[in-house]
């Protein structure tokens, strides 16, 4: 009985770390983007003021299946810029050019992200693998 409490804490804690370490690249992309609080809260699906300082301390917390699948999008979408553009500036720059290019209609790929859809972030990190060729 005790092996299967012990294996339960084993992946709880493995769980916690996984949600730590996906905040932190999480907030080091967003930081990079000049994203404030209000479109790291959107992109996250809503949380509050609270659970989003909370996040930004970066102690170790299982996530939602949710928040980790949007903040996988969010980590490919930042990769697929590095990769497309050849300076890293350029590639934080793109993410705030507003285009108009399907899906996002004269809108900058953050805006169509901020609107808080997880199929915007899915379809903003299409867009990006597809212009890189992937």
């Amino acid at each position: 009985m005790t092996a299967v409490v012990e294996r339960k804490n084993v992946d709880g804690d493995r769980e916690a770390e996984k949600g730590r370490v996906a905040l932190k690249g999480f907030f080091r992309v967003t930081e990079e983007w000049g994203c404030n609080a209000e479109e790291r809260s959107k992109i996250l699906g809503g949380p509050s003021r609270t659970t989003l300082y909370n996040y930004a301390k970066l102690n170790p917390i299982k996530l939602s299946n949710d928040t980790m699948e949007r903040i996988s999008y969010i980590l490919g979408i930042y990769k697929a810029l590095q990769l497309l553009y050849p300076t890293h500036e350029r590639a934080n720059r793109r993410i705030r050019l507003k285009t108009s290019d399907i899906p996002f209609c004269g809108k900058s790929a953050m805006e169509f992200m901020t609107q808080g859809s997880m199929m915007n972030l899915m379809m903003t990190r299409q867009y990006f693998d597809a212009k890189r060729g992937w």
